[in-house]
C-alpha cells in the first residue's frame, strides 16, 4: 500500500517517503486520540466541555499540517540562504520572551500573540538546526581539522544557553546541545575533541544542577520518588502509578484513573503515561517503535545526500532526527523515572502548538530533502537513457 501511494504521488510530481508519512501520521492521529482521553475531565472542570482542550488541538494539528505542506513548497537553497537570519530570529524570541513572555509555573517561555503563544524555544531549536547545517556546509573541512572552526558553534550556542537559562528551560538546553554535539560528531570531528568538551559540559551541568535548591530537590526525588511521593515526588509516583495500571493491554481507552485529577500536565508533558496507562505495555511499545522508524528514516534521508555531496541536507537532516530522537526520549525517560522532572512535550503527540507547528516544518523539511533527491536521481536516470538511446541510434 504504501508502495502504491508513493507511486502515486511520484507521478503527479511529487516523490515522498511513504514510511517517514506513516510515523508522523500515526503519532498526530494518536496524540490527537490521546489529548483528547487525557483532557477530558481537566476541561471538564475549567470550561464545563470535555472536548475544549480535543477541539484546540484538532484545530493546532491541522493548522500545522497545512504549515507543512507551506513549508515543504521551499526548496533547499532558500533554507540554507535564510540560515543567518534565522539564527538572529532565534536569538531575538530568546530575548524578548524574557520581557514580554508570559509567566508559568515560575518561567517565561511564551510569547503571547493574541489568539495564541509561541514558545520561544522551539522556534529558535528549529533556527540553529538551519544555521548550523549551513554552518557544516561552509566550514566542514576547517571543523575537521581546526580547534577555531570546530569551537565556532559552541560560541552560538552558548549565547542560546544563557537566554535558556534566565527563561529558564534547562530541558530545551539538552535537547539543543545534544543536538549540535550530535552533528558534530556526525560531522567527523575528532572524537578525542569531544572527550574534552563533553568534561566541561558534565562540569557544567554538574554546576547547574546543584546551584540551585529547587535543583537539586528535582534530582534527589527523582533518585527516590516515594520517599516524598506527596510533595517533590508526586507527579513522578503517579506517573508510574499510571505505567503500573496499565499492563500488558491497558485498562482502555478513556478509562485511565490517573487523568482523573492525579497526574499533573496529563495532556501535555505526561501525556505518555496516559497512554501506557489506557493503551498497556503494546500501546507503548508501538509509540516508541513509530518514534524509531521517523528517526531512522530521517537519518537514512541525510545520508543519502551525504553520499551525493549535499552537505547541508544532510545535516539538517542529521539535526532534525536528533532533536526527535533526543525530546522524544526525555519526555518519555522523564515519564518512566529515569530522568529528573523536565518540562518538555512529547514531538507530535503532546499538547502545545509551538511544538506541533515546528514538529510539523521539520518533517516537511526531511520530505523535502527526499523530494529532491528523487528528482535529482530521476533526472540522472532519464539523461542517462538519453545518451544511452542516442549512442544506440549512432
Amino acid at each position: 500500500m504504501l508502495a502504491r501511494w508513493e507511486k502515486r504521488l511520484s507521478t503527479q510530481g511529487q516523490p515522498t517517503d511513504g514510511w517517514l508519512l506513516l510515523a508522523t501520521a500515526s503519532l498526530l492521529i494518536i496524540g490527537w486520540v490521546m489529548v483528547t482521553s487525557a483532557s477530558s475531565e481537566i476541561a471538564t472542570s475549567l470550561t464545563g466541555n470535555p472536548y475544549y482542550f480535543s477541539i484546540r488541538h484538532g484545530v493546532l494539528v491541522v493548522f500545522s499540517v497545512l504549515v507543512g505542506l507551506f513549508a515543504l513548497r521551499i526548496p533547499l537553497e532558500r533554507w540554507r540562504a535564510w540560515g543567518p537570519s534565522l539564527l538572529l530570529v532565534g536569538v531575538v524570541l530568546l530575548i524578548a520572551v524574557l520581557f514580554i513572555g508570559r509567566e508559568v509555573n515560575g518561567s517565561k517561555r511564551w510569547i503571547p500573540l493574541g489568539i495564541a503563544n509561541v514558545q520561544a524555544s522551539e522556534v529558535a531549536k528549529l533556527c540553529l538546526i538551519v544555521y548550523f547545517a549551513d554552518y557544516l556546509q561552509r566550514y566542514l573541512p576547517e571543523v575537521r581539522r581546526d580547534w577555531g572552526a570546530f569551537l565556532r558553534p559552541f560560541v552560538v550556542l552558548g549565547v542560546y544557553v544563557v537566554l535558556l537559562i534566565f527563561e529558564p528551560d534547562y530541558g530545551a538546553i539538552v535537547v539543543i546541545g545534544g543536538c549540535m554535539m550530535g552533528m558534530l560528531l556526525m560531522s567527523g570531528a575528532p572524537l578525542w575533541r569531544f572527550g574534552l568538551v563533553t568534561i566541561l559540559v558534565v562540569a557544567a551541568a554538574g554546576f547547574l544542577a546543584v546551584a540551585e535548591p529547587y535543583r537539586l530537590e528535582r534530582i534527589t526525588s527523582f533518585a527516590n520518588p516515594w520517599a516524598d511521593q506527596y510533595a517533590s515526588g508526586y507527579q513522578l509516583t503517579q506517573a508510574l502509578i499510571a505505567f503500573g495500571r496499565g499492563h500488558w493491554l491497558g485498562l482502555g481507552l478513556g478509562n485511565s484513573v490517573q487523568k482523573l485529577f492525579y497526574l499533573p500536565e496529563a495532556h501535555t508533558d505526561f501525556v505518555f503515561a496516559v497512554l501506557a496507562e489506557e493503551l498497556g505495555l503494546i500501546g507503548a511499545v508501538s509509540v516508541v517503535c513509530l518514534f524509531a522508524l521517523l528517526i531512522f528514516r530521517g537519518i537514512r534521508i541525510g545520508r543519502k545526500a551525504e553520499l551525493r555531496g549535499w552537505a547541508f541536507s544532510a545535516y539538517l537532516c542529521y539535526g532534525i532526527s536528533l532533536v526527535f530522537g533526543a525530546q522524544a526520549f526525555i519526555n518519555i525517560a522523564v515519564s518512566t523515572g529515569m530522568l529528573p522532572t523536565k518540562g518538555l512535550t512529547l514531538p507530535l503527540l503532546s499538547y502545545g502548538g509551538s511544538s506541533l507547528v515546528v514538529s510539523c516544518v521539520m518533517v516537511a523539511m526531511l520530505l523535502r530533502v527526499d523530494a529532491e533527491l528523487r528528482a535529482k536521481m530521476r533526472a540522472s536516470r532519464v539523461a542517462r537513457q538519453a545518451k544511452q538511446s542516442e549512442q544506440g541510434e549512432r
